[in-house]
Formats: structure tokens, C-alpha cells, sequence
């Protein structure tokens, strides 16, 4: 897998470069700004852009523009967005833009299996969050949404699923069988209006209901 890295911070961005490559991805390029994101990807065209938020020369929200600036101009690279907070307005302009994108803290990111995981989920288009920015946009929702309607449960499972967890292992979590979570997945897609299509990533479309809610 070829990844462009996006961190102002040296020594953070080598460190990221060596873990990246632990995980068995190939660096093809590690930038420190949000310019010079874009034109990394678009120099070399890789399957994800691993990006900060902060960055030169404001420190507020550069990352994440250019972060969006790579979706609207290549929508087939993956965005992972690694931040040092949990910033939600952020990470909800981010996975609004569709899918094949993710929100980890750097502080989680040291096992390599999980790194390799969230690499490959968002390159193959899913969506990956992290628990503490998954609890965050539970706790920011607009009391006017479109999963008022689900159960506490359903809930449950929906926030799962935008952690990027499989049926198998929100099951474990949740220790419910694999039916049972079929069951619940099934109900959510039918209360979000959720048709199934051959073409519709109706996973994908659940969780953005719900982070845009």
C-alpha cells in the first residue's frame, strides 16, 4: 500500500514514517504542510493520505482542508486523519465527504495490527474511528437527527460500526450472537431508509447518517 505522509513535527513524522513501514506500507512521501500534501498526491497517487489536523501556518484546521481538498480532486485515496485531540466539528466535515476515511488519536496508533488494519479498511473505501472521537460525536449530537429513532441498542451497534468493527466483533463486544447483530444492523438500515442497491455501501451510508446527525 502507498501512503503520502502529512506532519509538521520532525520527529513525530519520522516516527510515523518507520511505523507506517512497520506496518507494511510504503511511504512514498512525508510532507509538513497542507500544500504540500496535495501536491504530493498528486505527484505520486497513492492509496491513502495519512494527514494532521493542525499544521502550518495557522495551527488550527489546515490538515483537515487539504485532507478535503484530496477527496474532491482524487475521491479515490483514503484520508486517516491522525490528531492529538478529539476535534469534532472536524472529524464530522471529514466523514461527511464519504467514505474511505478514518479518525485516530496518535496516542493509539503504537500496535502495528491496528495501524495495518485501519490502513487497509479505509483504502478499501470503510470507515474507521476511534472510540474516544466516536464517544465525542455521540455526546455533540443535534437533539434534531435522523437516528432518533433508533433503540439504545441499535445505538450501540451503529457506534461500532463507525469504529470500523466487524459483525463478528461488535458480537464479542456487545456479547450478542452474530444473529443477533445482523438483526440490528438490518433495523438500522431499514430506520435510516436505507434500500439495499447493488451499488450503495449501506454500511457506510449508516454511520454518516449518524455523524452528520
Amino acid at each position: 500500500m502507498r501512503v503520502v505522509l502529512a506532519e509538521d513535527s520532525l520527529l513525530l513524522r519520522e516516527g510515523l514514517v518507520r511505523l507506517l513501514e512497520e506496518a507494511d506500507a510504503t511511504v512514498v512521501a512525508a510532507v509538513g504542510d497542507g500544500a504540500a500534501l496535495v501536491e504530493a498526491v498528486d505527484t505520486h497517487r497513492p492509496d491513502v493520505a495519512v494527514v494532521d489536523v493542525r499544521m502550518p501556518p495557522t495551527f488550527t484546521d489546515e490538515g483537515l482542508r487539504a485532507a478535503l481538498e484530496v477527496r474532491e480532486r482524487w475521491p479515490s485515496t483514503g484520508i486517516l486523519v491522525l490528531s492529538q485531540y478529539v476535534e469534532e466539528t472536524y472529524a464530522g466535515d471529514l466523514l461527511a465527504a464519504g467514505g474511505g476515511v478514518g479518525y485516530l488519536l496518535k496516542d493509539r496508533v503504537s500496535k502495528l495490527e491496528e495501524l495495518s488494519d485501519a490502513l487497509t479498511r479505509v483504502a478499501e473505501g470503510g470507515t474507521v474511528l476511534d472510540p474516544e472521537v466516536v464517544t465525542a460525536l455521540l455526546t455533540h449530537r443535534r437533539r434534531r437527527d435522523p437516528v432518533a429513532a433508533l433503540s439504545p441498542r441499535e445505538r450501540e451497534v451503529l457506534g461500532l460500526m463507525a469504529e470500523g468493527r466487524t459483525n463478528t466483533a461488535i458480537g464479542r463486544a456487545l456479547v450478542i450472537t452474530q444473529g443477533g447483530v445482523e438483526k440490528h444492523i438490518s433495523s438500522i438500515f431499514t430506520k435510516l431508509g436505507l434500500v439495499a442497491t447493488g451499488d450503495d455501501h449501506r454500511r457506510v451510508k449508516a454511520v454518516l447518517a449518524w455523524l452528520r446527525s
